[in-house]
């Protein structure tokens, strides 16, 4: 699945120098993997004092620190200081499910959204079950939604954006 995200961004030059926004980031797998195939940065949103603990050893350990920023808290409540370091050009979100299923990722993505986090061309994947339907994200346009199993990403880009012309970006490439 991660090979697959990142073959479609890839296509769609959505990592190269790209700002990126890794949030419920856990281990950090998801922004170190953009930050291996060129993006210019990464920022790791975690709540999990352990998790943040193994995210700090896999960046020291690829020697990234450079690129890399850690915001240490709640993604529903870290909307200021997230904000503070974007706009970001690719945000990755892989909350837990139960918590899809609740909708607070959609309403912290959206508070994220209003908060100008995204920069214009920006696309937002969204990680989540696959017996959980597409959430609608408000201001932004689904453009794909890929099933692997268990696991779906979305892909979401501004909807202002995703009906504009065909050379706009809004529309990834067939993986």
């Amino acid at each position: 699945m991660r090979e697959a995200l990142f073959g479609i961004l890839a296509s769609a030059q959505a990592i190269e120098g790209a700002r990126v926004l890794d949030l419920y980031a856990g281990t950090g797998a998801l922004g170190l993997e953009a930050l291996s195939r060129g993006a210019a940065q990464a920022t790791f949103v975690e709540s999990s004092r352990s998790a943040v603990e193994v995210l700090r050893a896999n960046i020291g350990a690829l020697g990234v620190e450079a690129t890399a920023r850690i915001v240490e808290g709640e993604v529903e409540r870290s909307g200021r200081r997230i904000a503070a370091l974007g706009p970001f050009d690719l945000v990755l979100a892989d909350p837990p499910w139960a918590l899809v299923d609740m909708g607070d990722p959609q309403r912290a993505l959206l508070a994220l959204v209003g908060a100008g986090v995204l920069a214009p061309l920006a696309w937002l994947v969204l990680e989540h079950s696959s017996r959980t339907p597409a959430p609608e994200l408000e201001s932004l346009a689904n453009i794909r939604t890929r099933a692997y199993g268990d696991t779906t990403l979305t892909f979401y880009k501004t909807a202002i954006l995703a009906c504009s012309s065909p050379d706009s970006g809004a529309e990834p490439p067939s993986d």
